[in-house]
């Protein structure tokens, strides 16, 4: 096949964007490549103008990139080049894409740990949330799996009526759920002797 073949180093403009095909996994998101030339009348490195291509990664590729890539990361890329020319609205256009055949990070700009992708452990292919949602650096790479819930304490008794339940143990710190009249400073775990609601009933 006579496929154009290139190499772009640039950085993540958009967050990788991962789905399921019938044909299996796959990955898309924006490259800006933005050239450096050096001015000599600013006697200094100024940006050129940005390019953007839209990278397509397949199946395994596109997962390891869905878990790896935040947006502004630099990379690199290889893969083949496709270029469209459609018309829009009575105008024509020009896009470039890439087919991915490997992405990787740019380490001349900063480092980077690799991990072996373990099929049995589906953490390691999770893909990385937006930046804009998630709490924490954009950049970080830890997952840690989340805490398990809290047991709920087991009720001393219900009182009927919307009087409210009264929980016993230290995690009940002696408050009652719907009003029932407790105060926190009464013992705790201890249910009165005529709850609220079978006085308001006797009354």
């Amino acid at each position: 096949m006579n496929d154009t073949l290139v190499t772009l180093v640039g950085n993540a403009a958009t967050s990788v964007e991962y789905r399921e095909t019938a044909t299996g996994g796959v990955a898309r998101f924006r490259l800006a490549v933005t050239p450096r030339r050096f001015d000599r009348q600013k006697n200094a490195w100024v940006d050129g103008h940005s390019s953007f291509y839209t990278v397509w990664a397949w199946r395994t590729l596109g997962l390891n990139l869905a878990s790896s890539v935040a947006v502004g990361e630099p990379l690199l890329v290889h893969g083949r080049l496709r270029v469209r020319d459609e018309d829009q609205d009575g105008q024509r256009r020009f896009s470039a894409d890439v087919e991915a055949i490997a992405v990787g990070h740019d380490l001349t700009r900063g480092t980077s740990a690799f991990r072996r992708v373990v099929k049995a452990d589906p953490s390691l292919t999770d893909p990385l949330k937006d930046p804009a949602g998630e709490a924490g650096s954009p950049t970080s790479r830890a997952r840690t799996s989340a805490p398990p819930p809290a047991p709920t304490p087991t009720p001393a008794w219900t009182g009927t009526g919307g009087a409210g339940v009264v929980a016993a143990g230290d995690g009940a710190a002696g408050a009652t759920a719907g009003g029932a009249g407790e105060s926190p400073g009464e013992r705790r775990g201890t249910a009165p002797a005529n709850p609220p609601a079978v006085a308001a009933a006797a009354s």
